[in-house]
């Protein structure tokens, strides 16, 4: 992701966007007793374009406009999607995968590992916490949601970001138009 202030500004504008529609549609419609989260999306999807470094970043500001907007904990949101974002980026950067299904297993690990840091980490700041089965059942449900909604986030990330992304088109057109080159190493490109 090339570090400009449009970049800036897509990241900002879609993170805002994720917390905003989270907080006034998406978290209130209720689907088998669990509500989707479009926070990890938006991260995992910035991350997943951006790399490790745009993904931590995204999920700090995502977690602490969580955090400011819900008056929740302080923080909290921002350690969790901090390390989400990295890690997603982190798989990018290292494995490099191509296929156009992948969102929804990005997706689901990112909701899962948010949902299960998040409530790691409340249940240690909360002096009264209760654990019960339903927690377990919410958790499942709102991975299962979210990987149904990982492709449309995605895409529109996508969408969104695509000036700032680090893709040259002509490389790629040029890469599918020469023929591979063979023989040794060392005489390739070389007429005779």
């Amino acid at each position: 992701m090339r570090l400009t202030p449009g970049a800036f500004l897509r990241v900002g504008l879609l993170l805002i966007l994720a917390v905003l529609l989270q907080i006034s549609v998406v978290g209130q419609i209720g689907i088998l007793g669990s509500y989707a989260d479009l926070t990890p999306l938006a991260v995992a999807a910035v991350a997943y374009y951006g790399g490790s470094m745009a993904g931590s970043a995204a999920g700090f500001a995502a977690g602490f406009l969580l955090d400011l907007a819900t008056g929740a904990t302080m923080g909290a949101s921002s350690l969790v999607l901090t390390a989400v974002g990295y890690g997603v980026g982190r798989y990018r950067e290292v494995r490099d995968p191509s296929h156009g299904l992948l969102p929804v297993p990005v997706g689901a690990a990112a909701t899962a590992g948010w949902v299960t840091a998040y409530a790691g980490v409340s249940f240690m700041l909360d002096v009264g916490a209760t654990v019960s089965p339903l927690v377990i059942r919410d958790a499942i449900v709102t991975v299962l949601l979210n990987s149904l909604l990982a492709i449309p986030v995605f895409v529109a990330s996508r969408r969104l970001l695509r000036p700032s992304l680090v893709i040259d088109p002509n490389h790629l057109r040029r890469r599918r138009q020469a023929p591979r080159e063979t023989g040794p190493l060392g005489l390739r490109g070389l007429e005779v």
